[in-house]
């Protein structure tokens, strides 16, 4: 009877001392990180337009404008207008690979080509909203962003993400390129 009485009082004991078991919080960067996502997918009908009318993947006037649109939002913000333009030449060059992947696939497998051009401006209009929805999140995460746990929030992130939107290796690799910047 008292051996029982112990380890009944042992496991009570080793119970009382671990910690609760509990769900992992989705990190704090995850709305940035799935903003960045977003606007990644925005290349299959940029691409798909620019594949119908014979445009050019890249576009360094609408870069360009991009990265004045979002740095001279960040200096409105007080952010550091440098660690935003890093962040959306990233995410540009990443969004642009997407694009030359796209365009290869479809030269290789003429099937899979779009047949209709998606209208541009549209896109566009959809790419500024998330730009501005990723400087949002920038202001709101800076201390994140500039903290030792970065990296580690950018990886959960970016996983879960990657797999909420059932990204294939192309899209994966593009997102972490896309995000590569965003911890300092």
């Amino acid at each position: 009877m008292f051996r029982i009485a112990a380890a009944g009082a042992l496991i009570l004991m080793a119970l009382s001392i671990a910690p609760p078991a509990r769900a992992q919080e989705p990190s704090p960067l995850q709305p940035l990180v799935d903003a960045a996502a977003q606007r990644l997918q925005t290349a299959d009908p940029v691409a798909a337009n620019k594949f119908r009318t014979g445009g050019l993947i890249e576009d360094p006037k609408r870069e360009q404008q991009v990265i004045e649109a979002t740095t001279a939002e960040a200096d409105s913000r007080h952010l550091d207008p440098a660690y935003v333009r890093d962040v959306f030449r990233d995410q540009i060059d990443a969004t642009v690979a997407v694009e030359y992947g796209l365009f290869s696939q479809w030269k290789l497998d003429p099937a899979t080509a779009p047949v209709t051009a998606p209208d541009l401006a549209a896109s566009r209009t959809t790419i500024d909203g998330l730009n501005h929805t990723m400087v949002d999140e920038i202001a709101d995460q800076w201390p994140v962003l500039h903290s030792p746990a970065c990296r580690a929030d950018l990886v959960s992130a970016v996983e879960s993400v990657a797999a909420a939107r059932n990204f294939d290796p192309l899209y994966r690799r593009a997102l972490d390129h896309a995000t590569s910047s965003y911890c300092r």
